[in-house]
């Protein structure tokens, strides 16, 4: 089976240049694609690739990325902020040529916040892309391992869903066979209302009483709710053994399934295709409640 949970979790660990790290991704329940970023500083250029490789193998849920860096490992690097430093000096020469500002110490400049950086990510271009490149193969593990989570997940989920599917397709079939539903049974207690009704001495006009006899079978009919859930059972079958995401449909035939259900037990007129329906329509909502968490 292919199905797929929203719910996992995976970790995968790497180094490179003497810095350890390593990634933690968290999935539950969602109504789409949500992925959320846990990046330390310095880091937030592999944004768009994260999200990019998540994309790729997750159709639905809230993930969690988060990349946790050994910070004592990256203990010395220390580095200056070219970008930052640029712009502070352009603004002190602007206010020197003003008149009214004498030139700082370097000490005082490069003491700014966000001019000298710490342990904040790898020291030059070319290791930085070296390091970005090993995240994003460890990443890949990760994911892979988050999907594997998601699929063991979905593999319970299915057994539960597969029996549930079952049941109600024999709760369906007992109704279906409900002696309730034959004609002679349906006869007896029109003919036993239409008693009750002669009994209170109201004068009927006998071809309409036939009438509205007849028209009262219909509505307590159910033949055509049985079969539109026969119909929603093996399209729930179909899906359970796709390997497309199934958890939209799943649930639109799980409020459809419920509709019928509910159909029935309006229309019910006999004790125990009453009970029936009611348990038909349990059953149905434990599926629903089980869906919620199928990609």
């Amino acid at each position: 089976m292919t199905l797929q949970s929203m719910t996992g979790f995976a970790r995968a660990d790497g180094a490179r240049g003497g810095v350890r790290f390593h990634w933690e991704l968290r999935s539950v329940n969602g109504r789409g694609l949500d992925i959320r970023l846990r990046l330390p500083p310095g880091y937030d250029g592999l944004e768009a690739a994260v999200r990019e490789a998540i994309s790729k193998r997750l159709a639905r849920g809230n993930v969690t990325a988060t990349l946790v860096v050994d910070q004592a490992a990256e203990a010395g690097a220390i580095r200056i902020n070219e970008q930052a430093l640029a712009v502070v000096l352009a603004a002190v020469d602007r206010l020197v040529q003003s008149g009214t500002f004498e030139r700082p110490r370097p000490e005082g400049v490069l003491g700014l916040r966000g001019v000298i950086e710490v342990g904040s990510g790898p020291a030059d271009d070319s290791e930085g892309q070296a390091f970005a490149k090993e995240t994003s193969t460890v990443l890949t593990v990760a994911i892979e391992g988050l999907v594997a989570a998601r699929k063991l997940e979905g593999a319970r989920l299915s057994v539960i869903l597969n029996d549930a599917i079952d049941r109600i397709d024999n709760l369906v079939q007992a109704i279906a066979a409900s002696p309730a539903r034959r004609p002679e049974a349906v006869a007896l207690r029109l003919g036993e209302l239409v008693t009750r009704i002669v009994e209170t001495g109201v004068q009927l006009d006998k071809d309409r009483l036939h009438q509205e006899a007849i028209l009262v079978a219909t509505r307590a009919d159910v033949e055509e709710e049985i079969k539109r859930l026969g119909s929603h059972i093996t399209a729930a079958r179909e899906l359970l053994a796709s390997s497309a995401p199934a958890g939209r449909r799943l649930d639109f035939l799980s409020q459809e399934l419920n509709r019928e259900a509910n159909t029935i037990c309006s229309k019910s007129n006999d004790t125990e295709m009453t009970r029936l329906g009611l348990e038909l329509k349990a059953v149905i909502d434990q599926v629903r409640e089980q869906v919620q968490n199928i990609e």
